[in-house]
Formats: C-alpha cells, structure tokens, sequence
C-alpha cells in the first residue's frame, strides 16, 4: 500500500518550527487541541516532536506560567527528537502499522527529510476497515 494514500499531508497538519517561542507552541497548543505536534527547522526537515508533558515540564523547571516570560525560551529548548520518529514515504504498511502502535502519530519524510505529512491511527484504521469491506 501506497503510504501516501492515507496520509494527511503537511499543509493540513499543524506544526511548529524549532525556532517558535514557547508561548507560540503553547497558543498552538490550545488552539489545536493536540497533544503533539511535529516540529520543524528552518528547511522544514522534521526534527523532532514536543508534547504537553514537555511544554507543562518547561513551566514548572521555569517557575513561570507568564506568558510574556516564555517568549524567551524557543521550542527548541525542549524539543524532543527521539520522540515520534518519522518514516519514509517507502515505509511498507506493515511498518506504519507497527510504528503506530507505539507513536501519537507517524511522521512521514521524503528522502531530505523533508516532512511529507503525518499518518495518525485514525486515517490508518479508516484505511483498513475500508480496505476489509
């Protein structure tokens, strides 16, 4: 299966770039209502994620919860890049299927790593109830 078919590509996803205040990411945050969200550089290269766990343990190591104070601080101080790693678009199913088991969602890289867009478990088992049918 073609792991582009059930993919939702970059531009419906929501994402943040490593250079975001913390204040942005958490705006963003409370806007999506995710609890993760891919995080890109300035090539839009996939570097990483951060979740609310990470954004909650930057206030309580900061002490702050002003938001203007968090303008100093970049998502890249709390970015986690082993968190969510991505796949190629030439992942086989069996593979997207099994890093779904263990990931929020499964970015998706093109060979720069470029980020393609994101496979989550709801768009993987619409696919395989339609492909059951």
């Amino acid at each position: 299966m073609n792991i582009a078919k059930i993919m939702i590509p970059k531009v419906c996803t929501v994402v943040l770039h490593e250079r975001s205040t913390i204040r942005q990411g958490l705006e963003v945050l409370a806007h999506c209502h995710y609890t993760a969200i891919p995080v890109l550089d300035a090539e839009e290269h996939y570097v990483g994620s951060v979740t609310e766990g990470d954004f909650l343990r930057h206030i309580i190591k900061t002490g702050t919860t002003d938001m203007k104070e968090q303008e100093k601080y970049s998502v890249r101080d709390i970015l986690r890049r082993d968190f969510c790693p991505a796949l190629s678009i030439e992942a086989e199913f069996d593979v997207v299927v099994d890093a779904s088991l263990r990931q929020n969602f499964v970015p998706v890289v093109d060979s720069r790593n470029a980020l393609c867009g994101i496979v989550t478990r709801r768009s993987l088992i619409a696919e395989i109830a339609a492909s059951k049918k």
